[in-house]
């Protein structure tokens, strides 16, 4: 098996050199991994299981009264995104390119599970799957990987058999057909940020693909008629119009629907250069700023981690994108450049509006902070987009 369909293991194992030519293969695949990126995701990791603690260790609400309750179940998860990183660089992304339409098919079924009897309303977005124990799964999180690997295989079959230089009309539409499906769906949940998110990922694939910018173009018109035609026509739920209303006017109701950025802000200023000290920030101890295990909990990092802190997790993530980008200029196929655009997009617009929302620049839209936020599915999913992105990276052909 070479490296074109199967794992990178497996492509550099020669069984002529027995057991050197096993360990010679592990070594190589070691050094071929993104140390810089893993090392950056794992420490973002790690600062997200401390500040996830610290915002849930005295809510009894919440923790059943046991104060490790959620460390405990971030950890859990961290590990399984780890071991789904794994299984994915093992695979690699050029065996998945293979798996892309069984991929999709579950992802779509299990988004649209969503509206059935089986789905969860949290925080007003009808959008959770409940799965016993306490667990629950959000099928818009794996709807992102599929959306990503489904447009760069129809996008990129053409090209990289060499038979076009870009794609064509016909393949960008069937690639937005793909996409509008689960957008579609997600959109009657109703769940905007995750709307947002995917329509940033399929604006950065096309730019990565190198189809017309006509129809970047044509997109970004079509987006700001909708987002105008959503407005006018109340097709926006209450608590997602008081959302935009905070946003535009801040001093709005300061103890109803601006609360929450009001409390963010708060947090974030009062840790000043150095922060309170983990553990000790008043807001986070008082329990003032809703929601700051999963959507805002940059606010635990600016006021107990400070201005250092909260700077730390920014660089850290920008040192994910960072090599994300090279990954992407780096790999000779278009397939694994689109794929790569695609998680470079993703991940810095989530990022963006989740810190923006806690410091009042955006508006609030309930996304995850990627690596640091609490939240099992969302954990997976970033961690199989690192997966993929290794994998990417590791299977690039190799010099003579």
């Amino acid at each position: 098996m070479d490296g074109a369909n199967g794992g990178f293991w497996i492509s550099r194992y020669r069984p002529e050199l027995g057991l050197w030519g096993k360990i010679t293969a592990r070594d190589s695949m070691v050094r071929r991994m993104d140390w810089a990126m893993l090392g950056s995701a794992l420490t973002l990791s790690a600062l997200g299981c401390l500040l996830v603690w610290s915002a849930t260790r005295n809510r009894t609400e919440l923790n059943q009264g046991d104060p490790y309750y959620f460390l405990f179940r971030n950890v859990l998860n961290t590990g399984i995104g780890i071991a789904l990183m794994i299984g994915t660089i093992w695979l690699g992304h050029r065996t998945l390119r293979g798996a892309v339409p069984v991929l999709y098919g579950i992802s779509v079924l299990l988004t649209a599970a969503v509206l059935t009897p089986l789905g969860s309303t949290i925080n007003g977005s009808h959008a959770w799957i409940q799965i016993g124990g306490g667990f629950s799964l959000q099928p818009s999180e794996f709807a992102k990987i599929t959306i990503i690997l489904g447009m760069a295989m129809l996008l990129a079959a053409r090209v990289d058999a060499g038979d076009r230089a870009h794609p064509d009309h016909r393949t960008v539409v069937q690639a937005l057909a793909l996409a509008a499906l689960p957008i579609g769906i997600i959109m009657l949940m109703p769940d905007l940020g995750s709307v947002m998110v995917i329509v940033v990922i399929v604006l950065g694939i096309l730019l990565a693909s190198g189809a017309s910018n006509r129809w970047v173009i044509g997109l970004v018109a079509i987006g700001a008629s909708g987002a105008i035609a959503v407005w006018q026509f109340g097709l926006l739920d209450d608590y997602q119009l008081n959302r935009f209303a905070a946003f535009a006017n801040p001093e709005l109701d300061p103890a109803g629907v601006g609360y929450n950025t009001n409390q963010a802000r708060i947090a974030i200023g009062s840790g000043g250069l150095t922060g309170t000290g983990l553990f000790n920030g008043h807001q986070t101890t008082g329990q003032f700023v809703p929601e700051q295990q999963t959507d805002f909990i940059f606010t635990v990092a600016g006021e107990e981690l400070g201005f250092l802190g909260a700077g730390l997790i920014i660089v850290l993530l920008g040192i994910v994108l960072w090599r994300a980008c090279r990954i992407a200029r780096d790999t000779s196929e278009l397939y694994g450049t689109v794929v790569a655009a695609g998680i470079i997009a993703w991940f810095a617009f989530q990022a963006f509006e989740n810190i923006g929302m806690t410091l009042g620049i955006m508006p609030v839209a309930g996304l995850p902070l990627p690596f640091v936020s609490y939240g099992g599915t969302s954990m997976f999913a970033v961690w199989i987009a690192i997966g993929l992105l290794q994998s990417i990276k590791m299977q690039r052909p190799v010099s003579a």
